[in-house]
């Protein structure tokens, strides 16, 4: 039996709604990723959901006049509909402000502290002069006095990588308002990372198949761990479960402590969900994989600090200890880091007006052509500019020239001439030639989405199409009126190899891969999509919220070639594709025109 799988999806803010840049390196490369492993036959539990807590949070909710209750109330929902929309198949997409995340959150604390991995320290923080606020380390920016980076922010620089302490920074500035925060005495817990140097050495040490990008950024900041706050001076958060800490009104966990926190909350909160409390505990141990998906400027949290975390949980670092609540956790398998899709060069920026949101994007393209964009041309190993001509070129040329025409005249052929799916003759070399790449294909693109090595495998499966349609042009079927056996047998051959196709694609293209299911006669759910649910917070009586979830284990999709079904019938096929107005690749459209 295949080992079970879970797929960790990096938490976002809910604070706005989600741009492309934000899917292009969480919620599209995990799905492509879970719906191949799912259509393999392994188990998988993909979790994730909105990342609620913070000073992003309280700045946001200041700016729309309401609560930070409120704002993620509003935005939770938001980003739930852009995820499904997408068809993200998560198990759980849940948020961090129920009572189950919590109570995980606390508990995971309480056997740090317990195991000694905890310090409290007296620091420094920054303080708005103008508010009298905490600013976090994430809204301080200023120059990097290791590197001279100008925009490295508060707790590390992006440029050289190294942890920093927003009063080490040169010139620092506050990112709300511009203004040079005041910094004072405040008194915080500190993770000790230090106390993990060694096993995380041997950790990261024997992670030799990671991307390039992610194994030399985390290495590379092994040599200078320091103890890092888990705790700021916010009302909005976790509480802190310690004696002179739990009544503190402005004493809460610092954000990325708790989200991180997240993926163990919830696959626990699934697991309640599902009427087995302990089933989570299957993609929780050591016969499991984890797979941990997020972009580049998430990597430390996920590489270092969560492992540490998990580490510290265990009794496993310098100190030694006995495990916490949930037993002995296993440390990530892979930490699968996107570089940045960019605009122009930069970053995609709501606050510069440089942004593509994802529900705008979806009422106009619809998700596969999201997907397949992401996944042929996204950020996988550098920073990639999304341009309005380039989308447009690969949606004309490769979804409707090449795939979508492929499906409309092998199916096209065969209902005008037979009904049906034709019953084959004997067949040439070409034929077997063409249905033998295909189901060599399944090894190769396989192997490439287990990797996570999208462009690859879409390049792959790319490749069979566009032998089908070479296929068909030499062929030449459409003449073939005086043969009729021959004529079958190659479209025969060509529907065989459509079905295929549609099957390496359908990780990629689901929606798409549930049309061309049905053009070729199939019926049932061939791709299984995502469904939003109301339910109530599972400890917080009275309160309720949606979440994403799905039963997957209804789609027929498998991996691997099947016989295409001998008179199956066939009905005139619709365009898959519709090809894109060529200017729109000139001006963008009207919600988000190319500026000039």
């Amino acid at each position: 039996m295949s080992a079970p799988v879970l797929t960790a999806v990096a938490w976002p803010y809910a604070n706005g709604p989600r741009h492309i840049g934000h899917v292009s390196g969480i919620g599209v490369p995990s799905d492509l990723f879970s719906r191949y492993l799912r259509m393999s036959g392994h188990r998988v539990l993909m979790v994730s959901g909105s990342d609620e807590h913070g000073t992003p949070t309280s700045v946001q909710a200041d700016k729309e006049g309401v609560t930070p209750r409120q704002l993620v109330d509003k935005y939770h929902r938001v980003i739930a509909e852009d995820m499904r929309g997408l068809g993200v198949t998560y198990d759980l997409f849940t948020r961090t402000t129920t009572g189950n995340h919590y109570q995980v959150t606390q508990d995971v604390f309480t056997a740090l502290w317990r195991n000694g991995y905890i310090l409290p320290k007296t620091t420094t923080g920054a303080i708005s002069p103008s508010t009298g606020r905490t600013l976090p380390d994430r809204y301080i920016e200023g120059t990097c006095p290791i590197c001279g980076y100008d925009g490295a922010r508060g707790d590390q620089c992006d440029n050289c990588g190294n942890q920093l302490d927003p009063a080490e920074l040169r010139n620092p500035r506050s990112k709300i308002n511009g203004e040079t925060p005041k910094f004072v005495e405040t008194e915080h817990l500190f993770l000790d990372l230090p106390a993990f140097t060694q096993v995380m050495g041997e950790y990261l040490g024997s992670r030799v198949d990671w991307r390039p990008n992610v194994i030399k950024f985390s290495s590379n900041l092994l040599g200078d761990l320091r103890p890092r706050a888990i705790t700021r001076d916010l009302d909005w958060g976790v509480p802190i479960p310690l004696d002179g800490w739990r009544d503190q009104p402005l004493k809460r966990f610092y954000v990325w402590f708790d989200a991180v926190i997240g993926y163990l909350s919830a696959s626990v909160e699934w697991a309640r969900r599902s009427g087995n409390p302990d089933a989570w505990q299957e993609f929780w141990g050591k016969d499991a994989q984890s797979y941990y998906f997020m972009g580049k400027d998430n990597i430390v949290f996920h590489s270092l600090i969560w492992p540490s975390i998990l580490y510290g949980q265990n009794g496993q670092g310098d100190k030694g200890g006995t495990p916490g609540r949930f037993g002995t956790l296993d440390v990530p398998t892979e930490v699968v880091s996107s570089e940045f899709l960019t605009m122009s060069g930069s970053k995609f920026s709501t606050s510069r007006g440089q942004v593509i949101y994802v529900n705008d994007f979806l009422r106009e393209f619809g998700p596969d052509a999201l997907r397949y964009f992401i996944a042929v041309a996204g950020p996988e190993n550098q920073d990639t500019d999304f341009t309005w001509d380039e989308f447009v070129r690969r949606t004309n040329f490769e979804l409707a020239n090449e795939w979508g025409n492929l499906v409309n005249r092998s199916v096209s052929l065969a209902h005008k001439n037979n009904g049906a799916v034709p019953k084959p003759g004997t067949p040439t070399a070409a034929d077997e030639e063409l249905k033998a790449l295909a189901r060599g294909a399944f090894d190769v693109v396989g192997g490439h989405l287990r990797r996570s090595r999208f462009k690859a495998a879409v390049g792959e499966a790319m490749r069979v199409v566009g032998a089908a349609n070479r296929y068909l042009s030499d062929q030449e079927p459409w003449k073939m009126k005086d043969d009729p056996d021959r004529r079958d047998t190659v479209l025969h051959t060509a529907l065989q190899v459509v079905q295929d196709a549609n099957t390496l694609l359908t990780p990629v293209m689901p929606h798409a891969a549930q049309k061309v299911h049905e053009l070729l006669g199939g019926t049932g759910v061939w791709a299984a999509q995502p469904e939003i649910r109301e339910v109530e917070d599972l400890d917080e009586a009275g309160r309720e919220y949606p979440v994403i979830t799905g039963d997957y284990t209804v789609e027929q999709a498998k991996w691997g070639s099947t016989p295409i079904e001998v008179g199956r019938p066939l009905d005139k096929p619709s365009p898959l594709f519709a090809k894109l107005d060529p200017e729109l690749g000139e001006t963008g459209p009207a919600w988000a025109p190319i500026a000039k």
